[in-house]
């Protein structure tokens, strides 16, 4: 089943979810927000973007820029600081088996189903 993390706070999360709807795949939304990720589950997530953890990161949010920025960070600190402030997690994410994408742009999401 396809799994969309989601916050329904953000204009392209929401963008993601109407295309899954559409699309009529049959998918989980995991509210990220609230039922926040263990580490296993984001290292795991983090694997299957094939990406580094930095790259999961919303580097532009001011909880990064005032707190994490110019700090040099392990990739399991950032696990971690991702965990503690699960707000700085990119969205929308969209994993289907073990495949997963960051649907920015949307059409990337069209790759995986």
């Amino acid at each position: 089943m396809i799994q969309i993390y989601h916050n329904s706070r953000c204009g392209k999360s929401r963008e993601c979810l109407a295309f899954l709807e559409k699309s009529g795949q049959e998918h989980e939304i995991i509210k990220y927000l609230e039922d926040i990720p263990t580490f296993d589950e984001l290292k795991e997530i983090i694997k299957k973007l094939g990406i580094k953890p930095i790259e999961l990161v919303r580097q532009k949010e001011k909880i990064w820029i005032e707190n994490f920025k110019n700090k040099s960070m392990s990739d399991d600190e950032i696990i971690n600081t991702l965990i503690s402030n699960p707000i700085l997690i990119e969205r929308p994410i969209v994993i289907n088996g073990d495949k997963a994408i960051i649907a920015r742009p949307l059409e990337k999401v069209t790759a995986i189903l």
